[in-house]
């Protein structure tokens, strides 16, 4: 699966689950700042990554991305 791929995965999580605006879903958005992602979305977001790509994501490593950029970068890095 290449990055965009991941990407549009990512995005569309983002928007239709967690609701959050699209206009706010770019590569550089912070996760937390930005994005409005709290420790209980985390969850969510650790639980999608799981169902989606098929690895359980380390917590320090979702907090290490702080931006959503990074957060693709590591999902897809674990992909390879």
């Amino acid at each position: 699966m290449d990055r965009a791929e991941v990407e549009n995965r990512v995005r569309a999580f983002l928007i239709d689950e967690l609701e959050i605006d699209p206009e706010k879903v770019n590569e550089d958005a912070s996760m937390k700042d930005d994005l409005g992602i709290d420790s209980l979305d985390y969850v969510d977001v650790a639980v999608f990554v799981e169902n989606e790509f098929g690895f359980k994501p380390k917590p320090i490593d979702m907090k290490g991305a702080a931006s959503l950029g990074q957060f693709i970068s590591y999902i897809h890095s674990c992909l390879k």
